[in-house]
């Protein structure tokens, strides 16, 4: 008995270090020069949070040469991508990939246990096949949720539609836990992130703001950023855009992606190379990034441009910072304030959202080359085995398509140039 309970012992401890060095992992997970492939159905092809992960990868993320490929399908289900993944996956060779099925898998109904076992069966062949393909990392992330307010279905009593599948898709993320422990991969809680912000969001807002969608399934620009968030947190990310330190007395310094170009009299003026990421206007609209801002931790987290201030002659200073001016104390100068966060304009935003539109266009291109032409070369499998030429020729075909696409990926990148800004520091009484 006692020998027993030292194996179970030494096994507990095994597989706690098992999955602390997963996650310790995840520290240096995006690499440079890594292809990251977003996978999943028609919250993916919505191409939102899919279009804030490449941004974030892009222009915050200091990564150098990250290229990404969006794969998303209306309707999918996990059997439905490890169907075609090796073929579809073939021009783009992705190094890391993200996962968010769940939503279909859950066949929008209450949960029994044939749903989990397949549900866990088709994530099983996706993580083999993907390992298979030389893919080094898998993000494995979890289904989202329902909209508290917009999902509506019957056959859910005593529970509300919501509740009920819910309940169900949170039986679905614990299976992509499970999975991510036992592969020693990522694990992105789409599902509690969702979940947790949609109860504070509607608390505040109104049970009418939604935060995955009208249709109570589809989330718009404010549940989408709480996505990419998820995502972004499982691939390790400090945060740390940067930090700007300006003494009053002396000059002023900044951390690597940016560039102090001159200081004088409490204005310092910095050429950056690496932006914070920058929100849509509207503080209230589902179909506003900025709205959902108060409800989760993305600036906290993810997005930290601190500016710091030593040797203020003053109790308080007016700061400006592009158009907008604010007063901070001395205190919380002297600790430092996250600019991207206290600041709801900023010198990015143009050049931010030039980013985001040709990032658009990329990511429309691939869904049409995806599902409207590659995925068909799956239809000849059987004639490419008998005639060398035509499958030389699909191959042909990939390779001049994905020429455009490099194309699109460039056009991308020349919009990530410098941006040179101001900060102007007065003290006050």
């Amino acid at each position: 008995m006692k020998m027993q309970k030292s194996v179970n012992f030494i096994a507990g401890i095994a597989i706690f270090f098992a999955i602390q060095t997963s996650n310790l992992s995840a520290a240096s997970l995006i690499q440079p020069g890594d292809r990251v492939a977003v996978v999943g159905d028609s919250i993916t092809e919505q191409k939102l949070y899919s279009k804030y992960i490449e941004t974030y990868l892009l222009a915050c993320s200091g990564v150098e040469d990250v290229k990404v490929f969006q794969y998303g399908w209306g309707g999918e289900t996990a059997g439905g991508f490890a169907s075609r993944m090796e073929n579809d996956l073939a021009g783009f060779k992705p190094t890391v990939v993200t996962l968010c099925y769940g939503m279909n898998d859950g066949q929008y109904r209450p949960y029994v246990d044939d749903i989990g076992r397949n549900y866990e069966a088709n994530m099983r062949r996706i993580i083999d096949g993907l390992k298979k393909l030389g893919v080094r990392t898998i993000i494995i992330g979890s289904p989202g949720v329902v909209d508290s307010k917009y999902f509506v279905k019957n056959n859910f009593a005593p529970l509300s539609g919501a509740d009920g599948y819910n309940q169900n898709l949170g039986k679905l993320r614990d299976i992509c836990k499970k999975l991510a422990q036992e592969y020693e991969q990522p694990f992105a809680d789409v599902h509690q992130a969702m979940l947790d912000t949609m109860i504070k969001a509607k608390a505040k807002m109104g049970e009418e703001f939604d935060v995955a969608g009208k249709d109570g399934v589809h989330p718009r620009q404010n549940g989408h950023l709480v996505m990419a968030y998820a995502f972004l947190k499982a691939m390790g990310f400090d945060g740390n855009i940067g930090e700007i330190s300006v003494d009053l007395n002396g000059n002023a310094t900044a951390t690597s992606g940016h560039k102090v170009l001159s200081v004088k009299n409490g204005t310092v003026e910095i050429e950056s190379v690496k932006y914070p990421f920058c929100f849509d206007p509207d503080t209230k609209s589902p179909s506003s990034t900025r709205s959902i801002l108060p409800f989760c931790s993305f600036n906290d987290d993810l997005n930290k441009l601190t500016l710091k201030v030593k040797n203020l002659s003053k109790p308080r200073a007016r700061v400006k910072w592009g158009e907008q001016t604010k007063e901070f104390t001395k205190g919380q100068l002297e600790s430092g304030i996250n600019l991207a966060a206290e600041f709801s304009q900023t010198p990015f935003d143009e050049n931010f959202q030039n980013i985001i539109r040709a990032i658009g266009t990329k990511q429309n291109y691939e869904t049409v080359l995806i599902k409207n032409l590659i995925t068909s070369f799956r239809n000849f499998s059987n004639e490419t085995k008998n005639d060398p030429e035509l499958a030389q020729a699909f191959k042909t075909v990939t390779t001049r398509l994905m020429v455009r696409h490099s194309e699109l990926d460039k056009e991308v990148r020349q919009q990530i140039v410098p941006v040179k800004h101001t900060i102007e520091i007065v003290p006050i009484d």
